[in-house]
């Protein structure tokens, strides 16, 4: 096989370097093709027909890459009919790289290329030639498309797809075993010789591990005893991958493979010693840990898992033996309690097997055998009662000093110490219990009542002589039995009455009663009238049987103003030993009541509803809500007086508008304060039609306003009435959109002592006649009529 490539190899070589030659001589066969004119013979009267082809026509030309020379790399020659030699016509290159990469000598038409080429980075360029007239630049053939297409050459080392592969494989796996597969990838060209033909090796891991050399699959190269995880679990495999099929001068190259172990579960578990031994107080609490026994495996994870059992010894009913998942330990624990005095030391046989075994490589008898000697210690315990609790019965009347019960406990140690006992006295902060501090028993120190407390729990401790310390008590219970010691009563108060126009016989009331005694056999009431009751001829019991009776009239009629109340007094007895029985609880007061005629209760003596039940919920609450009517009437009219006393002079400005106020009575002037009222300012009582004013003029910006009156300063209660005077003119006055008319208020009599002068402005110290009213003429001819009236001479208006 190998020299049928190297044969094939050397054919492929010369054919190449024989077309190579030819090339440069005239043309290549697959390369630039020369036809020449093809002359149809004969005669040229004969020739039916010519037929004119192209001169020239190349298809591509062959370029070695990676060029080493120094000079340009000759491609090849183009060459036309149409060139005789005579120098006219020229050769023109365009297309990929035409100028650059590749030149033509325009003359000869040799076609060369200036730089080494990769075939790589790209493989073949397209360019176009023509012949051209060198004189008029006018083509003499079409444009002929060629390429140039690079030979390869084993330039390019093959490389993997990854620098670190990882793989695993389980161990104890059989020859030939799939681990994982490696890939390269080489740049030159697959097509063209060996230069692409990979082959792989592998150069480190041997013998472990065997490299398919086509496809790159490595496999296992050795049996299952031989590939154990156990003995060693990482390898480092290294690949070599070399071009020209392996040949000697191929490129190579190289990457690196991680190949792990996985486990299997081929071992079993193995206890670390054969016998192992502990000590354990014999108080230990039942569930406690006894202590801890470890088996290894040299396997990991689930595979590692293990079991522990306990399969023999006389401690196979004390002890119990599990596993802790996370440390793989058997845990032994007591599973009853121990008493060194009872035994002393336990045996036991301890088995550990896989949780989950793999028949390929262990069988089901893969176990561990391992023996536990545990040894009792004594410790000085306690006194121990018998019971864990005691339930004791006593009855109510029971005298002090009576014996209840006993309670009884033994030290459990070899020496037996004596106990003494005590009542635990924060369960019994009365002390109506006692115990006798030798032999337990309990006896009472004072009297019992079942109805205040049925049950009472006491704890009693055990205590030894001779070792104070060591203590232990026990809960008891004693039950208070009843005894009938309590007379039965009325169960309720009752509100009887009966009605005037009542008839004999009839019922009037029901009465039942209740005994806090607990018999036996359940409650059973007897009722009668007492002997000594003078009532008997007006009213009667009649017993139901069911521990209730009614009370019935027997007699028509009763007079509410002769009698208003009856008491009836009654008799209840129980039917048990000794027999309770009361009358002073029983009494039962009925009332004598005026009702309709369906019995319906209307109006009873006052007497008698007053030490019945006092005043009825609906008087109370009407008497209630009148109080309250009252007081919401006596606050309401407190509100208003004080807001009618604190109520401000002027309330707001739109309420005080420039009006004419008549005043019937001024009185006597400022001085006069019981005769003057500020309110008329801000309430007027009569409005007095509007009148046209002559003292204000239509707008402060055409003249400047007249000159202030000199006022005497006002007393300090009427400032108030000053300011308000003042604002109002001020704002009248000073406002240019105000209509043009003014409220005239006149006043008959300032009173005498008045420190103000006169507030009219018809008798202020400026005049109109002193002003100038002309520009009231360019307003209209309204206006025009106005400023004629208010413009004129004084003679004019005396006249």
């Amino acid at each position: 096989g190998l020299l049928y490539s190297i044969l094939r190899t050397w054919i492929v070589l010369l054919l190449w370097a024989c077309a190579h030659q030819s090339v440069n001589a005239v043309a290549l066969s697959r390369g630039p093709v020369r036809r020449k004119t093809k002359e149809i013979e004969g005669r040229q009267d004969k020739d039916l027909l010519r037929r004119s082809k192209r001169g020239w026509m190349w298809r591509q030309f062959f370029l070695q890459e990676e060029y080493t020379g120094t000079e340009h790399q000759y491609i090849g020659k183009l060459h036309s009919d149409m060139d005789k030699g005579d120098g006219t016509v020229m050769y023109v290159l365009a297309g990929d790289g035409a100028g650059t990469i590749f030149v033509i000598d325009s003359n000869s038409g040799d076609l060369h290329a200036t730089r080494s080429l990769d075939r790589e980075e790209k493989p073949f360029y397209t360019l176009r030639a023509q012949v051209v007239n060198k004189k008029t630049g006018l083509p003499l053939e079409p444009e002929t498309e060629f390429t140039v297409k690079l030979h390869d050459i084993n330039d390019n080392e093959p490389k993997f797809d990854k620098e670190v592969y990882t793989a695993s494989v389980p161990e104890r796996s059989h020859i030939g075993t799939y681990v994982t597969q490696v890939t390269a990838q080489d740049a030159d060209d697959e097509m063209f010789g060996y230069s692409a033909k990979l082959s792989y090796s592998i150069s480190q891991g041997h013998p472990y591990f065997s490299v398919e050399p086509n496809t790159g699959i490595i496999r296992t190269a050795l049996g299952p005893s031989d590939m154990d995880r156990e003995q060693r679990e990482h390898y480092q495999v290294v690949i070599e991958v070399k071009d020209m099929a392996g040949q000697k001068g191929g490129l190579t190259g190289t990457t690196t493979v991680n190949i792990s172990l996985t486990d299997v579960n081929d071992n079993p578990p193995r206890f670390m010693q054969s016998i192992y031994q502990f000590s354990v107080p014999e108080i230990t609490k039942v569930e406690s840990s006894v202590g801890r026994i470890r088996a290894v495996d040299a396997d990991v994870g689930r595979n590692a898992e293990m079991d522990y059992t306990v399969v023999g010894g006389d401690g196979l009913d004390v002890f119990d033996v599990s596993t802790d998942r996370n440390t793989q330990e058997g845990i032994l624990s007591l599973k009853k309690p121990l008493d060194y005095e009872k035994k002393k030391s336990y045996t036991l046989q301890i088995q550990v097997q896989n949780t989950h075994p793999d028949p390929r490589f262990l069988s089901s008898d893969a176990k561990d055998m391992a023996t536990i000697r545990v040894s009792v210690e004594d410790v000085n315990e306690p006194p121990h009662f018998e019971k864990i609790s005691y339930i004791l019965e006593v009855k109510e009347d029971a005298a002090v000093g009576t014996m209840i019960g006993s309670v009884s406990a033994v030290d459990p140690d070899i020496r037996r110490s004596p106990v003494k006992y005590s009542i635990d006295r924060h369960t019994d902060v009365d002390w109506i219990f006692g115990v006798y501090v030798g032999n337990g028993s309990i006896f009472l120190q004072r009297p019992l009542d079942r109805e205040e407390f049925a049950w009472h729990n006491i704890s009693v401790i055990a205590t030894e002589f001779n070792n104070p310390e060591q203590t232990s008590r026990v809960p008891v219970y004693i039950r208070v039995l009843d005894v009938n010691d309590n007379p039965p009563m009325l169960a309720s108060f009752y509100e009887t009455f009966v009605c005037e126009n009542a008839k004999a016989g009839q019922k009037i009331q029901t009465i039942s009663a209740v005994d806090p005694d607990d018999p036996v056999g359940g409650h059973r009431f007897l009722f009668s009238l007492a002997p000594e009751s003078s009532v008997r001829a007006n009213f009667s019991l009649r017993d139901n049987g069911d521990n209730t009776a009614g009370i019935f009239t027997q007699r028509t009629g009763f007079g509410r103003m002769h009698k208003s109340t009856h008491l009836v007094a009654v008799v209840i007895s129980d039917g048990h030993i000794p027999m309770q029985s009361s009358t002073g609880t029983g009494t039962l007061t009925i009332r004598v009541c005026t009702c309709d005629r369906d019995g319906n209760m209307e109006m009873c003596n006052a007497e008698a509803l007053s030490s019945a039940a006092g005043l009825s919920t609906g008087a109370l609450v009407a008497i209630l809500l009148c109080i309250l009517i009252l007081l919401l009437i006596v606050v309401l009219f407190a509100a208003l007086k004080r807001q009618k006393k604190k109520e401000p002079l002027i309330i707001s400005k739109e309420d005080v508008r420039d009006n004419v106020v008549s005043y019937n009575d001024e009185g006597g002037g400022e001085e006069d304060t019981q005769a003057f009222d500020i309110g008329a300012l801000r309430h007027p009582e009569v409005m007095e039609e509007s009148k046209l004013r002559r003292d204000i003029l239509p707008s402060e910006s055409l003249y400047p306003p007249p000159p202030l009156r000199k006022t005497l300063v006002p007393s300090r209660e009427n400032a108030d009435v000053r300011n308000f005077i003042n604002q109002r003119v001020q704002e009248n006055d000073g406002n240019p959109t105000a209509p043009p008319y003014d409220s005239l208020a006149t006043y008959a009599y300032e009173g005498n002592g008045s420190v103000a002068e006169s507030l009219s402005s018809l008798g202020s110290m400026s005049s109109e006649g002193e002003q100038d009213y002309n520009y009231l003429s360019e307003w209209g001819p309204r206006f025009r009529k106005l400023a004629d009236m208010y413009g004129g001479e004084d003679s004019d208006w005396d006249s």
